[in-house]
């Protein structure tokens, strides 16, 4: 008697970015069946994501840097600025962390990922039931806090969204934080948008 495999089959195309070998320097996102990849991180950019995971808690909160999430029925394998979820929460090892264990989401705007992180991964991520998402945008000065995820697929998105300008606090509830933005700091010579 043969015996049955009872994972689900990966679509090709995950199983292609999954051996995709990205050039050093470089970093490649799998969203929603499409394989984007862009260029290492301004100083301001990680600046702002090393200040975001300093100030939520070690001692209750891990935060990871360079995560790839797995939101399958997406087709899409992102890798957020910063992922945070409870200790202990996630598995020991692998390579994708599933939705189902993380808190909140973080993406640092740059000058070409605006729609990206305004519109594609605010669908995906609510599409995977993300509870909260903080997009912090240094081209308009602003943090956007996204939570109360509704919807499926395509007509998935967040209930409520709050903005705050930098230099105000930003009150993270899911985590028992206020994030200060004093610090956080423009790119210099961005074009304004209108998002989000």
């Amino acid at each position: 008697m043969t015996a049955v495999d009872d994972r689900p089959a990966t679509h090709p195309l995950v199983a292609f970015f999954e051996d995709l070998e990205v050039p050093e320097g470089f970093k490649a996102e799998l969203l929603r069946g499409e394989i984007v990849m862009m260029a290492g991180p301004d100083m301001i950019h990680n600046r702002i994501v090393q200040s975001v995971a300093d100030q939520i808690p070690s001692d209750r909160w891990e935060r990871l840097q360079t995560q790839d999430v797995g939101i399958l029925e997406e087709a899409s394998e992102p890798q957020p600025d910063l992922v945070v979820l409870e200790l202990d929460a996630g598995p020991e090892s692998g390579r994708l962390m599933p939705t189902e264990v993380i808190t909140m989401l973080v993406e640092v705007v740059s000058k070409t990922s605006i729609d990206r992180d305004y519109r594609v991964k605010r669908n995906i991520y609510a599409a995977g039931k993300i509870p909260a998402y903080l997009v912090i945008d240094p081209v308009m000065a602003q943090c956007v806090l996204l939570t109360e995820p509704t919807g499926s697929g395509e007509d998935a998105d967040y209930a409520v969204q709050r903005i705050t300008k930098f230099g105000d606090p930003v009150p993270l509830d899911l985590l028992g934080v206020e994030l200060d933005t004093g610090k956080f700091r423009k790119l210099p010579g961005a074009k304004p948008h209108s998002r989000p």
